[in-house]
């Protein structure tokens, strides 16, 4: 299920993390990969208080950025792709702590989870990510390759 994400709501709700910080969004935005990497999801994060002249729209792999320009808020930038959604909405999960945003969600037959348990999902994968313990690593001996070698040489596909 792919994610719509009131970013400045989710940044202070993650440890270490805080909206007074110079490069928050980047920051946020560097966790949201891991995280669609890892998950196999997408993630459309949105951003409001744009600055002045930036691209309002980013992506990087699955996660898309959105960054909503002045005069506007994320919330209703959130509300207006979920309309746009239409039935799809169904299929996604809005992750805000915004009681308005969340209503909103489920208007639109979203999915709305609050961005404490979010936070918690994305520090788990992030420990994940840094102890490597979803990754199986293999490593052979010189023998074990000289053994493939051999097989591959016998191998009746244009092999001697």
């Amino acid at each position: 299920m792919p994610y719509l994400v009131d970013g400045h709501n989710l940044i202070p709700k993650i440890p270490g993390m805080s909206l007074k910080m110079l490069d928050d969004e980047n920051h946020l935005i560097e966790v949201l990969q891991v995280f669609c990497r890892q998950q196999q999801k997408d993630v459309e994060v949105f951003f409001d208080r744009a600055p002045a002249g930036s691209a309002p729209k980013k992506k990087f792999g699955r996660l898309t950025v959105h960054f909503v320009r002045q005069g506007r808020s994320a919330d209703s930038a959130i509300y207006e792709r979920l309309r746009k959604l239409g039935g799809d909405a169904r299929n996604w999960t809005v992750v805000s702590s915004d009681r308005a945003v969340q209503a909103s969600a489920r208007q639109e037959h979203a999915q709305a989870i609050d961005s404490e348990i979010f936070a918690r999902q994305l520090a788990q994968g992030d420990r994940t990510a840094k102890t490597g313990s979803d990754r199986t690593e293999f490593r052979s001996t010189p023998e074990e390759v000289n053994e493939w070698l051999e097989v591959f040489k016998k191998s009746p596909r244009g092999g001697k």
